[in-house]
């Protein structure tokens, strides 16, 4: 069955992020892998990678996402500040590496009034570079669907394929799909029909193979709104049956599917226990 967790803090270290995690009661976590708020970090010490790798083999952990810095932008059209986003993308790689993290999931930026295929361009011609500079590394990089908010990019699932194309090594490419995300961007999947009908499109334009980890939120503003606001599982208007058929689809069992409601730690137990009592017993049957 897939690994349900949340995203986790890594105050004090990125190596205390475990324990938080299996605190929680997760079955994976995603966390940043420096200051998000910030451009430049410290490299991370052996001290701590050598932590972090212990404490993920002593814990229940399945699997561990890291999430790159919301500052970076891909798509920026200025050269030098996109210069600096790719720099910064290249450190993440590298850390997720050092940590022997599997995934690298990123938002594919903001084309800021260039247009969306000049930006999408620029995506594309981010990511080799980085990939050119970093070609040694295993890190899978995982374009995360947005709700197409102000000038984001990535909110159809052509505009992720076509950025996909665009990127010499494939192999290194994959796909985060946020739920509320995709929902505000107008892809309904709150019934059994309308959920088989976005999956069945995704596997058409992007391929599920590629979808390698989702994020689990409810949306607090309507389908189509293209308005980015997370609420917690069965509180928005999303409703808890899309999270109840995810949690039980055979397809995506072993996909991590990390949650950022609001409310902290505390509603992250509480979101995680109402996810875990969707569970279909083995011996009923899934999706």
């Amino acid at each position: 069955m897939a690994f349900l967790g949340a995203h986790v803090s890594i105050s004090g270290g990125v190596e205390n992020s475990i324990s938080r995690g299996v605190e929680l009661g997760c079955e994976a976590v995603q966390i940043f892998s420096k200051n998000q708020r910030q451009w430049k970090s410290a490299p991370l010490s052996e001290k701590s990678i050598r932590e972090f790798r212990e404490n993920i083999e002593k814990s229940p952990l399945k699997q561990v996402v890291i999430h790159d810095s919301y500052l970076i932008n891909l798509a920026h059209p200025d050269r030098e500040s996109r210069q600096k986003s790719i720099d910064s993308f290249i450190d993440e790689m590298i850390r997720a590496d050092q940590l022997n993290i599997p995934y690298l999931v990123f938002h594919p930026g903001s084309h800021l009034k260039s247009g969306e295929e000049a930006g999408i361009g620029l995506i594309a011609d981010s990511l080799n570079r980085a990939i050119d500079k970093q070609h040694n590394g295993s890190v899978m990089l995982l374009v995360e669907t947005t709700a197409g908010q102000g000038d984001n990019l990535g909110y159809r699932f052509e505009q992720i394929a076509e950025i996909i194309s665009n990127v010499e090594n494939k192999k290194r490419m994959g796909v985060c799909f946020d739920t509320a995300h995709a929902f505000e961007a107008g892809y309904d999947i709150r019934t059994e029909q309308s959920y088989k009908k976005t999956f069945e499109e995704f596997d058409r334009i992007i391929g599920l193979e590629r979808l390698r980890v989702f994020h689990l939120n409810d949306s607090k503003t309507e389908i189509g709104s293209h308005v980015d606001r997370h609420e917690n599982i069965g509180k928005g208007l999303m409703g808890e049956e899309p999270f109840r058929m995810l949690v039980n689809d055979k397809r995506f069992s072993n996909h991590a599917m990390i949650l950022e409601t609001p409310g902290g730690d505390e509603m992250y137990k509480v979101n995680l226990s109402l996810l875990k009592s969707f569970r279909i017993p083995k011996n009923v049957g899934g999706k």
